[in-house]
């Protein structure tokens, strides 16, 4: 009995919708992405085997190193209703380009009263090495250091645009001496703030 040859089928696949797919998903990734933005203060953080993300708003980090301070806080209108505060409490005005400027700005360290011109440098300008001294840490008589106030402010507005209370997280240099580390711990002790993260780098696993 004679065998029947089944029809051989092309194997070739259109692959034009696939190739359109993944274009659009990488556009689409590219566009949505947002860019690292280069540290004002480098630090080299200690390294930890923890793993634990930190979330992305209502947290303010410290960054500690060279006897410097840094503050930054996610989230631009957080951002700009803390530097209306300090406008208040310091009786600086800022300029809605100003604020804008401001909002973009992840971190910072000046004092407030270099705050104007620091704001209107471009970033890299912004970002130069030793451009910047560090937030005041230190109390003025019975006055609060400008430190406390900016870590009280942020802590006002994201209560009341987010109605959260704001968490702290701390990133240290490995090397920085004790004593720039305990002023800030103490800063945060007057706010009763006595729980915070401790931002680190990921090491292997001891066996």
């Amino acid at each position: 009995m004679p065998r029947i040859k089944v029809a051989r089928k092309s194997t070739a696949i259109d692959m034009t919708a696939m190739c359109d797919v993944a274009f659009l998903l990488l556009t689409f990734f590219i566009l949505t992405a947002t860019a690292r933005q280069p540290e004002p203060l480098p630090v080299d953080t200690p390294a930890s085997t923890v793993k634990f993300k930190l979330p992305d708003v209502d947290i303010a980090t410290l960054t500690v190193g060279q006897e410097k301070v840094f503050f930054g806080v996610p989230g631009q209108p957080i951002r700009v209703r803390t530097l209306e505060l300090m406008g208040e409490k310091y009786q600086i005005t800022f300029t809605d380009e100003e604020k804008m400027r401001f909002s973009l700005m992840e971190s910072f360290g000046v004092p407030i009263g270099n705050l104007k011109q620091i704001i209107m440098l471009k970033g890299d300008e912004r970002n130069a090495e030793g451009l910047q001294p560090g937030i005041p840490t230190d109390s003025v008589g019975d006055r609060p250091s400008e430190l406390h106030n900016w870590i009280l402010s942020a802590r006002y507005a994201t209560k009341e645009l987010n109605n959260v209370d704001m968490r702290v997280s701390i990133k240290g240099d490995s090397g920085e001496e004790y004593p720039s580390i305990k002023k800030v711990l103490n800063i945060l002790q007057d706010q009763n703030i006595n729980k915070f993260s401790l931002i680190t780098s990921l090491r292997a696993s001891e066996n």
